[in-house]
C-alpha cells in the first residue's frame, strides 16, 4: 500500500496521502472543493476562499499542509492539503448546497457525543450496532465490548498516577504491546497492513484475549504499587504485558502456532464472517 492513494466520491477521484507519523490522511483540498462546489476552476475558488478566511482571521488555513501529489500529466507537485478535521472545517466554509450533507453529518456526531457524555450506556448501545452491522461476530462484539471497559480502568488508572497527554498514553500503550506482542502497536498494525483502522477493531479473539490480559494486569499492578513518576509507570506497563507475553509464548509453544496473526478483519473472506456470525 503506498502513501499516496485515491479516494472515489460519487464518481470523482480525490487525492491523498497517509502520513505514517502521524498516522493520519490528507485529502488534496482542490479536489474536494472541485466535488462540493462544481466550480469550473476549483483551483480559483480555493484561492478566493483561502484569501477571505484569512482576512476573517481564521487559523484553519494555517493548518493545511503542501503536499506532493500527482497531478493529471503524471507528474508531482506542491498540493494544499488538509487532515480530515481541517478538511471538515474549511468544508463548512464553502456556501454550496452540496456541502450540506456534509455539515448535517458533523452537527450530528457532535449531538451523539454530547449524549454519550450524559449517558454512557448509550455509547455503548451505538458501539454494538455498528460492530453488528460491520458483521461481527456476537461473541466477538462482547468480547471487544469487555476490552473497551478494561481499556477505561486502566487509562483511570493512569489518569489517577498523574499522567497526562495522548504521547504518554502512546507510550505506555507501546510498553504493554511490546511486552506482550514482541512490537509496538504501530509495528502490529503494519504486521496486519493497517493505517487508519483500529488495531483492537482487527485482531482475532485470542489477540484480544491476550490484550486484555495485559491491559487488566496493569492496571492491577498499578493500583498496588502507585507509581508516582512516569517512568515508573513505564516499568508497570511493562511487567503488565510481559504477564500477558509469557501466555503468549506458552500457547505457542503448545500448540506449534504464533498467536500474532497478519489476519484482519478487513482480510478475513466473507464465506467465513457468515459462518462467525450463525455461531
Amino acid at each position: 500500500m503506498t502513501n499516496t492513494q485515491l479516494a472515489v466520491f460519487e464518481g470523482k477521484k480525490i487525492r491523498r496521502y497517509w502520513d505514517e507519523n502521524n498516522e493520519k490522511w490528507y485529502f488534496s483540498i482542490v479536489d474536494i472543493v472541485d466535488i462540493l462546489t462544481g466550480s469550473p476552476n476549483a483551483r480559483s475558488y480555493w484561492k478566493v476562499l483561502k484569501n477571505r478566511l484569512k482576512k476573517e482571521g481564521s487559523e484553519v488555513v494555517t493548518l493545511c499542509n503542501h503536499l506532493k501529489m500527482q497531478a493529471t500529466d503524471g507528474k508531482y507537485y506542491l498540493t494544499d492539503s488538509a487532515d480530515t478535521e481541517t478538511m471538515f472545517r474549511i468544508i463548512q466554509s464553502i456556501p454550496s448546497p452540496n456541502a450540506e450533507p456534509f455539515k448535517l453529518w458533523l452537527a450530528r456526531v457532535v449531538y451523539e457525543r454530547v449524549e454519550e457524555a450524559e449517558n454512557p450506556e448509550i455509547a455503548i448501545d451505538r458501539a454494538m450496532n455498528l460492530y453488528i452491522k460491520k458483521g461481527y461476530s456476537p461473541d466477538w462484539i462482547n468480547m471487544r465490548l469487555k476490552s473497551i471497559e478494561i481499556r477505561k480502568a486502566l487509562t483511570d488508572e493512569w489518569h489517577k498516577r498523574g499522567v497526562k497527554g495522548k504521547d504518554k498514553f502512546a507510550t505506555l500503550t507501546d510498553d504493554i504491546t511490546f511486552a506482550w506482542a514482541g512490537m509496538t502497536t504501530k509495528q502490529y498494525k503494519t504486521h496486519k497492513d493497517l493505517k487508519k483502522e483500529s488495531l483492537s477493531d482487527n485482531m482475532t479473539n485470542l489477540e484480544l484475549v491476550l490484550n486484555m490480559l495485559a491491559e487488566a494486569s496493569t492496571t492491577e499492578i498499578s493500583d498496588v504499587k502507585k507509581p508516582e513518576t512516569f517512568h515508573e509507570n513505564r516499568k508497570i506497563a511493562r511487567e503488565g504485558g510481559k504477564v500477558a507475553g509469557k501466555a503468549r509464548k506458552e500457547i505457542e509453544t503448545r500448540t506449534g502456532r504464533k498467536v500474532i496473526s497478519k489476519e484482519n478483519y478487513l482480510t478475513v473472506p466473507e464465506s467465513r464472517k457468515r459462518l462467525e456470525r450463525k455461531k
